[in-house]
């Protein structure tokens, strides 16, 4: 008989498959479980970096494919794409009965999964919970929060934000960011060996002098802007002359009048330091950051992976507006001018100093452990001291 936990982890873009991966990894070298592995949503497009190969070599796994994305500008695009997911994972989930499903953090399609467990009486297991940030993503967390069964916060006060929502601490669990596994057992490749592998676009850049990182997503609650403010930060990025290495920025509102924006900047205009690329692996990327000088933009990675590696970063905007900050983050507007300054300090400042504010790179194996070990109970209350 057959009595192994199947465990699903459901994948939605290239941030989540980083932030499990170490995860699943290590479920593979225990006997005691089953593993399903769902990629939906953006991880399936091509675009905004296809990542379900990245696994067969590594784990045996079921791996199962939803496609769900309604693209558009406008956030109803978001709405759909968010309610096609939460039916397709209905079906699949009746289909293998998992014993729980792993999901990660905030997206709009997380909300999905998260309803579609819960009302199909699946314990939900919730990772990077109790977080504090801008946008409708804070709001989307803590909704998940209170869908879920299990919960593994990144940070401690994380963990303490958990638990002012009214979870058991008996099943909240501060093992750190799985993300920061990833670029602890990352090999350190040269940079120019990693972007060797990939096809950017744009004229070859010369990374003797260093390199820095870009990557900006739309804010949803104030998509319409998402065009303008990206000239702005593009128009600093050139300003300042650094290599550039530019990554395509996820699939929410507001993406597509970014995409189109950098498309006609770099057909009608010389930026001899910025080179393109649609995606990296979690390890490619990882040794990206090792590499680079500064990481520029809105993505979380500036502020986790970033403060673990002591990486200079420059968050703009308010996408991660209440985020717990290392010293290694300088926080900017969308003023040119001012985004500029901000990248010139940290062109010049130098690796800060490690932090382990996020993980110290070994979370994936005790989440792991907890998951194999634990006992779910699908029934949950408010719990009060």
């Amino acid at each position: 008989m057959n009595n192994r936990k199947r465990i699903c982890f459901v994948i939605h873009n290239r941030a989540n498959f980083a932030r499990v991966k170490s995860i699943i990894l290590a479920l593979g070298k225990t006997q005691k479980t089953e593993i399903f592995v769902v990629f939906a949503s953006s991880s399936l497009l091509r675009n905004f970096g296809r990542i379900e190969e990245e696994l067969l070599s590594q784990i045996t796994t079921e791996q199962i494919q939803i496609f769900n994305v309604v693209m558009g500008d406008e956030p109803i695009s978001m709405v759909k794409t968010t309610g096609l997911v939460t039916i397709e994972l209905a079906q699949v989930f009746y289909r293998i009965k998992p014993s729980c499903v792993v999901t990660v953090a905030d997206r709009h399609e997380t909300l999905g999964t998260a309803i579609a467990a819960s009302y199909m009486n699946i314990p939900l297991v919730h990772t990077q919970g109790g977080e504090i940030s801008g946008s409708i993503d804070e709001s989307v967390r803590h909704a998940c929060t209170k869908l879920a069964h299990l919960h593994f916060p990144a940070t401690q006060k994380a963990r303490e934000i958990v638990l002012q929502l009214g979870e058991n601490p008996e099943y909240v669990f501060n093992f750190g960011c799985p993300g920061m596994d990833i670029v602890r057992l990352s090999p350190n490749l040269p940079a120019k060996d990693v972007l060797r592998k990939y096809k950017g676009v744009g004229p070859e850049i010369e990374l003797g002098s260093g390199f820095q990182i870009v990557i900006q997503h739309p804010v949803t609650t104030h998509y319409e802007t998402s065009a303008q403010d990206n000239i702005n930060l593009l128009n600093a990025v050139v300003k300042s002359g650094n290599p550039t290495v530019w990554l395509w920025p996820n699939v929410d509102s507001g993406s597509e009048s970014i995409v189109r924006q950098l498309r006609k900047s770099r057909e009608l205009s010389n930026h001899p330091n910025i080179q393109f690329y649609t995606n990296f692996s979690p390890e490619d990327y990882a040794n990206l950051l090792k590499s680079a000088k500064c990481i520029i933009g809105n993505s979380s990675s500036g502020i986790r992976e970033a403060n673990f590696l002591g990486l200079p970063s420059v968050t703009v905007g308010d996408r991660q507006l209440g985020r717990e900050l290392g010293a290694n983050v300088v926080s900017s507007t969308f003023e040119s001018t001012e985004i500029l300054s901000a990248i010139e300090f940290q062109w010049t400042r130098g690796i800060y100093e490690s932090n382990s504010l996020y993980g110290d790179g070994y979370a994936g194996e005790k989440i792991a452990n907890k998951l194999v070990d634990l006992e779910i109970p699908i029934a949950k209350r408010f719990f009060r001291k």
